[in-house]
């Protein structure tokens, strides 16, 4: 069984599970699941993590987003995209400055109300199965963060713009409450997802080059290990008697691993490996005062 992370570039027309689905087959084994859906219109980035990297796909979908998307002013649908039953149309007014302004004014942090059309649950029912069957209920606003935004091309009524944001941000919903704000009405017109944490457009690889690279037996080649997405924490090796610790899951004692005296703070994580190089998991360091400490799994990857 594989084991990591694959950066794939969901093309238009795939659900994310559709995209699940065919790896799969192409890969040739179940345990395979995605890192947040992209809307079936959508393209891009899309993480998709295999094997004990499973495990990780609740870590990739609190990382930040960036996104490119075309924002078409005029309209509002009940989708707030244009895959959507048009509920009204009215002209567009405003000047580029002015409609530029309101796309900015959205930077930093903002109480989001998440479309009916979206897989957010209510009373344990998914909010597009009630949409679908007419029903519409409260949403209730959700504190996002946009954290970068900027305007690419500016042609009213439509607007290119670049943004960063963090989990839970529709950027459907953005582009409605901008036409909101501007009193014209919104759309999403269209979206491309260019990066997930440290994934990004530039390296993903579509399912027709990733089936091509599994047939040519190369498929290893665009899978991360799940140890490199922890990179920026300092690396640990168990020592041999004490390996089996380790792979228990228990608590680990700084003599018991190579350095065990580095300098750590409480809370700072660590990456916790055997003598020959398997990466078990990610440990926390924590230390009371006139302790020597210990290290606390925090997620193990053990195959």
């Amino acid at each position: 069984m594989r084991n990591g992370v694959l950066n794939v570039y969901k093309e238009a027309g795939f659900t994310s599970h559709d995209v699940v689905a065919k790896l799969r087959g192409i890969c040739g084994q179940k345990k395979i699941g995605h890192t947040g859906t992209l809307d079936p219109d959508a393209v891009g980035v899309l993480p998709v993590c295999l094997g004990n990297a499973t495990k990780l796909c609740e870590l990739l979908s609190d990382e930040t987003k960036e996104y490119e998307a075309v924002l078409l002013l005029g309209k509002e649908t009940d989708t707030q995209d244009l895959s959507g039953r048009v509920l009204w149309e009215r002209a567009v007014t405003v000047d580029e400055k002015t409609a530029e302004e309101a796309v900015l004014s959205f930077l930093g942090p903002y109480e989001q109300i998440p479309p009916m059309y979206s897989a957010l649950k209510v009373n344990g029912k998914k909010l597009y199965e009630l949409a679908r069957a007419g029903k519409e209920v409260e949403r209730r606003p959700r504190p996002v963060r946009i954290l970068s935004i900027t305007i690419l091309k500016t042609e009213l009524p439509e607007i290119t713009f670049r943004v960063e944001c963090s989990k839970g941000t529709y950027i459907r919903t953005l582009c409605h409450d901008i036409g909101t704000k501007l009193g014209c009405g919104g759309v999403m017109k269209s979206l491309k997802r260019t990066r997930v944490g440290r994934f990004d457009i530039k390296d993903a690889l579509t399912l027709g080059e990733l089936e091509r690279m599994a047939k040519e037996n190369r498929l290893e080649e665009a899978l991360l290990p799940v140890e490199e997405l922890f990179s920026d924490c300092p690396r640990l090796v168990v020592k041999p008697e004490c390996e089996r610790l380790v792979q228990n899951g228990n608590e680990i004692l700084p003599g018991q691993a190579d350095p065990g005296q580095q300098k750590l703070t409480p809370g700072e994580r660590v990456r916790m490996c055997g003598a020959d190089g398997t990466f078990y998991g990610l440990y926390a360091f924590y230390k009371n005062e006139g302790e020597s400490g210990k290290y606390r799994p925090v997620k193990m990857f053990l195959t």
